[in-house]
């Protein structure tokens, strides 16, 4: 068994349902469960109990709801697997880039990469819920683990110690929501185990982006002490879980605060890398159906299990997704395509074409065309082969076509991992934060060998965000390092269908952020929506 959130399926538990019923959401059309026999004394006074409750953290970034297939959903009103966490993220974050199209017509799923989106998208609204439903999983978590509460429920010795590093892994998911809501939407509601106690009716307050900024710092600085040593436990959060966040809040920090951070970005880099991570040997078995064995890279994962923790979000929308025209749906270790995801020639030339010996560019072009003239056709555009449910010595997953229905995929999702810390030092280093220009250039070549890309022999910035790109294609990051380099809405790169033509133009500069959903600027006072929306 693989982590806390493998455990899911088979432990739709009463605290899970006490998280459901006293959650309170800031967008009141959601609705929430029905009210039941259980309370949360009744969860939180036995520490038995503990484990179960966090594993339902855990789970709210793999799984819509508490049954196998997205069943038994966490929020109604969204399909689980619709809103399931990765998938929605992928969806905002890479579907708007060069780095995929899609070809599917659901609802307005196509303004995500014409990038004509509004405040009444589905797709922009599925993700906002998620991560509101996420961090009113945390807070109810915190509000029943303080030191009082812990106090009250006699949770002493080592359950309390446990109890408190528990409470930190907490602090860390959600910080890590909040995260994904201030880089994706902006300033947004701002709820806590302390201003939305249980059964409020009164909205959350509003933070601002470089308000909500100096919240996940300080958090994330707050709980490094009680987090578990880096690599002592696959899938929960750890000290170097906290690092990597921070570095990239640091990348990033001058387009969410204003203030380049870049120094504080190397510090945090440095701790990762001398935290004992190393790079797989293999690129593509990163991203195969074992790659939570024997991996050195992957600092923190998002778990998937075929069997244990069924989800048609996560890679199992990966993998199916991507798998479509004369492409072996065997070969991926899957049932059938879902002839859906594709990626743009400007994304393919990032490897100077198609046939590199970069083993990152893995593209079929059988019977594909280079050019998309039509986005709603599979065939338009080269397919990106990046997921597999397979391991790396080839064998099927749990849940693999000859094994068992063929539908669900073991490989997990890195969050973090060692070559992206590589190359956020590159960057930063370049953009005057320290560091050691001649270690940068190092780290750059080590992840290019792995990939069996010749070296170089220097760097700049317009390199390195190709090289994110090489190295990190699909991995939900494409969006904010466009944006970063002030590339996502102007014409300074242009892909396919960008802004809704077939040759790309720019768009709007306000869509560097995403809008509050118009039901919950309705819903909430407190509220203003963002610029151009």
């Amino acid at each position: 068994m693989k982590s806390y959130s493998t455990k899911l399926k088979t432990i739709i538990t009463a605290a899970s349902v006490v998280m459901l019923f006293s959650a309170t959401s800031c967008m009141k059309d959601l609705e929430q469960t029905p009210v039941v026999d259980v309370t949360a004394e009744t969860i939180y006074g036995n520490f038995a109990n503990y484990p179960n409750a966090l594993a339902k953290l855990y789970g709210g970034f793999a799984h819509g709801g508490n049954d196998g297939g997205g069943g038994n959903v966490d929020i109604t009103g969204i399909d689980g697997n619709f809103s399931q966490y990765t998938r929605q993220l992928f969806t905002l974050q890479v579907l708007p880039t060069d780095e995929a199209v899609i070809a599917w017509n659901d609802g307005t799923l196509q303004s995500i990469h014409k990038m004509n989106w509004d405040s009444s998208s589905e797709f922009v609204a599925a993700f906002y819920y998620r991560i509101f439903t996420e961090i009113a999983f945390c807070n109810d978590f915190l509000r029943n683990t303080t030191d009082e509460k812990l106090a009250a429920n006699n949770i002493t010795g080592t359950n309390l110690a446990e109890a408190k590093q528990m409470r930190a892994e907490a602090r860390y998911l959600r910080a890590l929501a909040y995260y994904h809501a201030m880089d994706l939407f902006g300033n947004v509601p701002f709820p806590t185990e302390d201003n939305m106690p249980i059964g409020s009716s009164t909205p959350p307050p509003r933070i601002t982006r470089a308000d909500l900024f100096k919240f996940v710092e300080a958090e994330l600085k707050a709980i490094e002490g009680d987090l578990k040593a880096p690599r002592a436990s696959y899938g929960r959060a750890d000290k170097a879980a906290a690092w990597s966040l921070l570095a990239r809040l640091y990348l990033n920090a001058q387009v969410y605060t204003g203030t380049a951070r870049y120094a504080d970005c190397i510090t945090y880099s440095n701790k990762v890398i001398a935290a004992g991570y190393g790079l797989k040997s293999k690129y593509t078995d990163l991203f195969r159906a074992d790659n939570d064995k024997n991996n050195p890279e992957v600092i923190f994962p998002i778990v998937f299990d075929g069997l244990k923790a069924q989800t048609y979000g996560g890679t199992t929308y990966l993998v199916h997704a991507a798998v479509g025209g004369t492409m072996d749906a065997k070969q991926f270790g899957i049932n059938g395509g879902w002839s859906g995801l594709r990626t743009t020639k400007a994304y393919v030339n990032l490897f100077g074409g198609a046939g590199t010996s970069d083993t990152r560019g893995n593209f079929y072009t059988e019977k594909q065309t280079l050019e998309i003239d039509d986005l709603g056709n599979f065939s338009n555009g080269y397919a990106f082969v990046k997921y597999k449910n397979l391991t790396s010595t080839g064998e099927e997953g749990s849940d693999g076509p000859t094994k068992g229905s063929g539908n669900f995929v073991d490989t997990d999702i890195a969050m973090f991992r060692l070559a992206d810390i590589y190359l956020m030092y590159a960057e930063a280093n370049l953009r005057g934060g320290g560091g050691d220009a001649a270690t940068a250039l190092g780290y750059v070549n080590a992840i290019r060998t792995r990939a069996g890309a010749l070296p170089v022999a220097s760097i700049n910035l317009n390199f390195i965000l190709d090289e994110r790109g090489r190295e990190l294609g699909w991995e939900m990051t494409r969006r904010t390092d466009l944006i970063r380099y002030g590339k996502f809405t102007t014409a300074s790169y242009l892909w396919p269908w960008k802004g809704g033509v077939k040759d790309g133009q720019a768009v709007e500069d306000y869509r560097n952020l995403y809008p509050i959903p118009a039901k919950d600027i309705i819903a909430n006072p407190n509220l203003i929506q963002n610029t151009g929306y």
